[in-house]
């Protein structure tokens, strides 16, 4: 990876939500409850790693609307007419060029489009283990660093 261009990290949210077994049962269960748990995971990963995050989950609205709920962490929702593909997928292809640019999907026609414009590709799996990694060393991190009482 080139550290002289700025990293985004890309999420196909529905992808994720769809394909991790505790998010998905939590929408099961309490149907929209899983869109702000999947981006306070971000959040928090985003918080340790430094990593730009953006979140993309498919809309019902009329419009795209954006949210900036912490400094690097962007969430868009499509409108009604557009995919949440389609979305990261001209993100992918207007600013590989100019950006390191890494899409976290299992949706496979996503990834041949994101690889094809010059962006990476990591599998939900993959993107699971590193906010799970993240996370473990925050809190080694915490241990180390509180005060002995």
């Amino acid at each position: 990876m080139n550290k002289s261009r700025p990293s985004f990290l890309l999420v196909d949210g529905n992808n994720v939500i769809h394909g991790w077994d505790d998010l998905l049962d939590l929408h099961r269960r309490v149907p929209g409850s899983a869109y702000p748990e999947l981006v306070r995971r971000l959040a928090e990963y985003r918080d340790f790693t430094g990593e730009r995050v953006v979140v993309v989950f498919d809309g019902r609205g009329a419009t795209l609307t954006e949210e900036r709920p912490s400094p690097g962490l962007q969430v868009i929702y499509t409108s009604g007419g557009q995919t949440a593909d389609d979305v990261i997928e001209r993100l992918a292809i207007r600013y590989a060029a100019q950006y390191e640019i890494t899409v976290a999907t299992d949706d496979r026609a996503e990834q041949d489009v994101v690889a094809a414009a010059g962006g990476q590709c990591m599998s939900i799996d993959l993107l699971r283990q590193r906010l799970e990694a993240a996370k473990r060393a925050q809190e080694e991190w915490l241990k180390r660093h509180r005060r002995k009482r």
